[in-house]
């Protein structure tokens, strides 16, 4: 892999999206074999949100992810760094709100969004670590996270056949499909880069999120992971927290439950 071609700057990529953004979500179709929207409802069932709730979707893009949410009467803010995509999104949806903001320092005040999701977007950012926390903050106490994500395969046989996939006939598809083709090379290298299930669940950890779980999708090629923010501090729950927030990594290899 050329690792010159993952240091860009976020100017550099927000205006990859805005080159992509007109035909984005139908690539996403093609590239995915249909498997997106799949992985889309998973992650609306783990947010377990409802009327009356407030939700941050961010990496929202042309704000497909945050349909669902509005269509239940849900109040959905869908933010994304690149206007391009913005633009495209409230063309399609004016009744979404769309604002534009960077993950590593979200335009909103603390504790505003009973949850928060990202989908496909995390591994787009410069500093991850710092924009989980930024997610933390601007959750509400109690309040749960949702990422889906590109992972590992779990199975060596289909890791392999996967990674093929990836490097090779991603972008040869793209060329085909795609505005701008060089953006899903970028794309294809950054999933390839990107760590493994675990360790982003020890990322959560780390930044302060709770009762850190994941689901495996597609055979490990996608991950959607779900965490929570502590409760509001009582006297007894100090110990349990800690405990929670640095717990061995193997044992949160376990299903998210409805």
């Amino acid at each position: 892999m050329n690792r010159a071609s993952l240091d860009k700057r976020p100017d550099e990529v927000a205006t990859m999206f805005d080159d992509v953004a007109p035909k984005y979500d139908v690539v996403n179709d093609v590239l995915s074999m249909g498997q997106t929207r799949r992985w889309r409802k998973v992650v609306v069932e783990a947010m377990e949100v409802s009327k009356g709730q407030r939700v941050l979707d961010l990496a929202a893009g042309t704000g497909t992810s945050s349909e669902p949410y509005a269509d239940a009467g849900i109040d959905v803010v869908a933010c994304d760094f690149s206007l391009g995509m913005l633009k495209v999104g409230k063309r399609r949806r004016p009744d979404i709100d769309f604002i534009a903001g960077d993950a590593t320092n979200l335009p909103f005040a603390d504790n505003t969004f009973d949850a928060t999701t990202i989908s496909f977007g995390l591994r787009n950012v410069n500093e991850p670590k710092k924009a989980l926390k930024e997610m933390l903050r601007v959750t509400k106490p109690g309040g749960r996270l949702v990422i889906a994500e590109f992972s590992q395969p779990v199975v060596p046989l289909w890791r392999t056949m996967y990674t093929e996939y990836l490097m090779r006939a991603l972008p040869a598809i793209a060329v085909k499909v795609a505005s701008n083709p060089d953006a899903y090379v970028y794309l294809a290298e950054s999933i390839r880069a990107w760590p493994d299930q675990d360790h982003l669940a020890s990322w959560l950890q780390e930044t302060g999120w709770e009762n850190v779980t994941y689901r495996n999708l597609t055979g490990g090629i996608v991950a959607v992971h779900r965490a929570f923010k502590a409760p509001e501090s009582t006297p007894d729950n100090g110990a349990a927290a800690i405990a929670a927030r640095k717990g061995p990594v193997a044992k949160l290899r376990r299903n998210i439950t409805r």
